[in-house]
């Protein structure tokens, strides 16, 4: 071992004085590096934890989310056909209502159109029977005339006559 000690030039005070070298220079760098460095590491590791952690719960969040969205968009969805519906039903049960009203308003239009022809009718044939009884008395009357023309003439003729 002597041989290699020489043949190298190893001197032991220069060994250790390198080993307390290399101790503090290690010291050095543990303690103002080295444990900076892990610490820094170790926050920057939960950091990235807590925002794995954080998207979890936000795709979970948005998950839920678009689920109650797409449920409520259902629920108007329905709410909206079955306001439709009833509008639809309204309309159609207002256009039933206003069909029957115009049904009895043209009902009663056409009888009091008959009840008018009616009366008119009458009127007409009470107006024609006077008019015939008026023309049948006038006519009668000119046949009483004449004949009481005549008779009066016949009578004058015979009185005439007679004396």
């Amino acid at each position: 071992m002597d041989s290699i000690i020489s043949t190298f030039h190893i001197d032991w005070r220069i060994i250790i004085a390198q080993a307390v070298n290399f101790g503090i220079v290690l010291a050095v760098l543990y303690f103002f590096a080295l444990k900076p460095l892990n610490k820094l590491m170790k926050e920057r590791a939960e950091k990235i934890a807590k925002g794995v952690t954080d998207a979890k719960t936000n795709a979970e969040l948005l998950t839920a989310t678009k689920a109650e969205y797409e449920a409520a968009l259902a629920r108007a969805r329905a709410e909206a056909q079955t306001i439709f519906q009833e509008g639809r039903k309204k309309a159609e049960a207002k256009r039933t209502e206003m069909m029957e009203a115009a049904k009895t308003e043209v009902k009663t239009m056409v009888e009091g159109g008959k009840k008018t022809l009616e009366a008119e009718k009458t009127k007409m044939v009470e107006e024609a029977k006077k008019e015939i009884v008026s023309l049948a008395i006038a006519a009668t009357q000119k046949m009483l005339l004449k004949q009481e023309d005549k008779m009066s003439a016949s009578g004058i003729a015979k009185e005439i006559e007679s004396a």
